[in-house]
């Protein structure tokens, strides 16, 4: 029997989650493995970069529509287990479990709309496009993976204590090249908590400028009040630049309000945000990587 796809297996992880109790993926990828009865080789089949075997892998992305979907939720680090709203839809008796299905809830919706998805993009693999050169299928395999990373560093910030997100932003903004210092961006940033400054850093390490900081781990929208509340504390210390950093998003209103500023204000939302750590390694780690050779036409001059 083949190795099922990821959607094909949607339906069956969700049914070994129905006991209610936490699961590792290691666990899941034995039921699937069981319940498709795989043989040795299949189980053991390795995806073409040899890093992890492709029944883990497509469990793994199965995993991920679904708590996307809000049908299983993460318990800590590695574990997760079924959700209520899983636990309805299984009671609804669904005949199989895909993407198309997922539609239905708004959460899942919302995650496509951010990764740019069109309706048909995930439902047929990359690799099987006909009119995509090799570079092409490459170059969107790598954009999916990418989104998809995206997403997941967000929800790990929103997850993590308040303290941690204090130190993720020193860290991201000293890999970014303010702040000088990990020691000294660390001192300063958390420290304020003065009229709407969470804290102040060196533009640069010889600290010819400062920056201030409002930092925000929060769920909801960032508005336009914060903005300007924000924008008073820059202008009572006689601050012309500052960042204000959240893990949910701005209002229009907001965004608007801060074009308008005579002072410099950028603001990084969590999409932004988690851009910014992937660029600069902050919360992931190199998996794998393929160098893309082409002809020196230059080398065969003159033959």
């Amino acid at each position: 029997m083949a190795i099922p796809d990821y959607q094909t297996v949607m339906l069956p992880l969700l049914r070994f989650l129905k006991d209610g109790k936490e699961h590792s993926i290691g666990e899941v990828v034995e039921s699937l493995a069981a319940e498709f009865n795989l043989s040795t080789e299949e189980r053991q089949q390795l995806l073409g970069s040899g890093q992890q075997t492709v029944i883990r892998n497509r469990a793994g992305w199965a995993r991920t529509y679904l708590k996307k979907a809000g049908l299983i939720a993460s318990t800590r680090r590695g574990y997760f287990r079924i959700t209520d709203r899983g636990q309805s839809t299984l009671a609804s008796k669904p005949e199989r479990i895909d993407v198309q299905y997922l539609e239905q809830f708004p959460e899942f919706v919302a995650f496509r709309e951010l990764r740019h998805e069109r309706p048909d993009e995930v439902d047929v693999p990359v690799s099987t496009s006909g009119d995509a050169t090799p570079e092409e299928a490459l170059d969107a395999a790598y954009g999916r993976l990418r989104l998809d990373l995206e997403a997941e560093v967000l929800e790990q910030v929103k997850a993590a204590s308040p303290s941690f997100f204090e130190r993720l932003v020193v860290e991201l903004l000293v890999r970014m090249g303010y702040g000088g210092t990990l020691r000294d961006a660390g001192q300063a940033v958390g420290r304020s908590g003065d009229g709407g400054i969470d804290g102040i850093i060196k533009e640069d390490r010889l600290g010819l400028d400062v920056i201030y900081i409002q930092a925000k781990r929060w769920d909801s929208t960032v508005g336009r009040p914060e903005i300007q509340k924000f924008a008073g504390a820059l202008q009572g210390h006689r601050a012309r630049k500052g960042v204000f950093i959240t893990t949910s998003a701005f209002s229009a209103d907001a965004l608007e309000f801060a074009s308008r500023l005579d002072s410099k204000m950028a603001l990084i939302d969590g999409a932004a945000l988690a851009k910014h750590m992937i660029d600069q390694n902050v919360g992931v780690s190199m998996s794998r990587s393929y160098e893309v050779k082409k002809i020196d036409s230059d080398y065969f001059i003159g033959e």
